[in-house]
């Protein structure tokens, strides 16, 4: 039997019909970008390796990044997220939410988190861990350092400095040596008593209480004694791998209009600081934001947190021990803070204003937290 022009037999389709149907389609997807609508399911679109957030502007000097590794955006729904430090026998992260007044705690195993954690927190910014594994956190309602006993008791180690009470602590580290804990106290949340009022003492100040500084408490002793005031507001810090310099990212140019972004450097001189000196500036492609939370790898690279901006700026910037930027990690939000962790100390966490992310890297932590 011969073929209709247009149809077969019993109404299935011609061949002149198949071939016209399948060159129309070529046509239509020639026409549509390569992928273009197209649902690969599970919520998330496809990244393409390497990560092009992850950017190495001196890829000599920058081998952190991973081949085949990319962002990802572990939680979200935060007010502020803050100070996360992370607990090496617990295997777990724990941050700070500010605005709500929590601390919360994510595993390392499923990244399941748990929120409540700490709750109240005091409005705690900064947290992080000694090496008992106790908990040590930076608080802004109460402006003081406290740590958490195994026991479930509160132990305030700092609430005034030499000058009076502090404004409110901001981030700290331990010394392993001597277990001296070094914070910076540069009053942001000193002015507010988070029921939508200013407290009495500075009514009248947009300015903090006291000079802000750099602060050591003795772990023998207890006493607090001021270590630094050269920074206009000094936020985050960390030491050097070798503990011998430490680092201090200066936020001064959010109420000093003469203040830097930039992050200083001091010579760690025993229970002294000495040689204050600009280490790098936060200043990119003319463009300057604040840098908040820093950490170093064991390299001496310095990975400093920072916002503010705008894409292109906002995530983490990585410079190396020359003060040198040597790589840029973006994301779509204000980086606050960050912290190495993981079993292998290689997972960089970070605290990104509403969200968590978090980036296996080729290098590990200089610290234990």
């Amino acid at each position: 039997m011969q073929d209709r022009p247009d149809g077969a037999p019993g109404g299935a389709p011609g061949r002149r019909a198949v071939l016209g149907g399948l060159a129309a389609a070529i046509a239509a997807g020639a026409a549509m970008p390569a992928q273009a609508q197209r649902d690969f399911g599970r919520g998330a679109g496809p990244v393409r390796y390497p990560d092009a957030d992850i950017v190495a502007l001196d890829k000599k000097r920058f081998t952190a990044p991973l081949g085949n590794s990319a962002i990802k955006r572990l939680y979200t729904g935060l007010g502020w997220a803050e100070g996360p430090a992370w607990h090496a026998t617990g295997r777990f992260w724990v941050w700070s939410d500010i605005p709500n007044d929590e601390c919360l705690r994510m595993n390392e195993e499923d990244h399941s988190v748990h929120r409540r954690f700490r709750s109240p927190s005091g409005f705690s910014n900064g947290n992080t861990f000694d090496r008992e594994g106790r908990q040590i956190a930076f608080r802004h309602f109460n402006r003081d350092v406290v740590r958490y006993e195994p026991d479930g008791r509160l132990t305030v180690l700092a609430a005034r400095g030499p000058d009076g009470p502090l404004n409110a602590p901001n981030d700290g580290v331990v010394h392993p040596e001597d277990g001296s804990i070094w914070f910076t106290d540069p009053g942001y949340g000193a002015l507010m008593n988070y029921e939508g009022q200013r407290v009495p003492e500075a009514a009248t100040s947009p300015r903090p209480l006291i000079k802000e500084a750099v602060y050591r408490i003795d772990a023998q002793s207890g006493q607090v004694a001021k270590v630094a005031d050269q920074p206009f507001k000094p936020n985050g810090l960390c030491f050097s791998p070798d503990y011998r310099r430490l680092y201090v990212a200066d936020s001064g140019s959010s109420h000093y209009p003469e203040a830097k972004n930039i992050v200083w450097a001091f010579d760690v001189d025993g229970p002294r600081l000495s040689n204050p000196r600009t280490f790098c500036s936060m200043e990119y492609q003319g463009k300057s934001g604040f840098g908040d939370g820093v950490r170093c790898d064991e390299a001496g690279n310095l990975w400093v947190g920072a916002g503010w901006v705008g894409d292109g700026y906002d995530g983490v910037h990585v410079f190396a021990p020359d003060g040198a930027r040597i790589g840029l990690i973006k994301l779509p939000e204000i980086c606050a803070n960050l912290c190495f962790g993981g079993t292998r100390r290689n997972q960089l966490l970070m605290t990104a204003s509403q969200s968590i992310y978090l980036l296996p890297v080729e290098t590990r932590g200089a610290h234990f937290c």
